[in-house]
């Protein structure tokens, strides 16, 4: 029996955009996982379902993606709430969870 083909899925990422950490590493907003697929809450928020989660925003300043759940948000109470739920539902900042290859032209 043979292994699967990988599939190959193309994504257009900002040309500023740092390139894609190893699998577990730290997050550097590369923004791939996004640009391929919404998360649990880009499904929930914006009910689409395949490409590019329309939460996800490019940061001049940062020079890299973030989620528009969490820099959206406004700055009063339960906008804080709402940031803090989506920094845990997402997992922020606890390590990138694709598991591909990066290739850039």
């Amino acid at each position: 029996m043979s292994s699967p083909t990988p599939q190959r899925r193309i994504v257009w990422q900002h040309p500023q955009a740092p390139a894609k950490p190893n699998f577990g590493a730290d997050c550097n907003g590369c923004g791939l996982c996004c640009l391929a697929e919404p998360c649990p809450l880009g499904l929930l928020a914006t009910r689409r379902q395949h490409g590019a989660c329309a939460l996800l925003r490019w940061s001049e300043s940062q020079q890299r993606y973030v989620c528009g759940a969490i820099s959206d948000a406004p700055s009063d109470w339960l906008g804080r709430l709402r940031q803090r739920l989506a920094v845990r539902w997402i997992a922020a900042g606890k390590g990138c969870d694709a598991d591909w290859e990066d290739e850039r032209d």
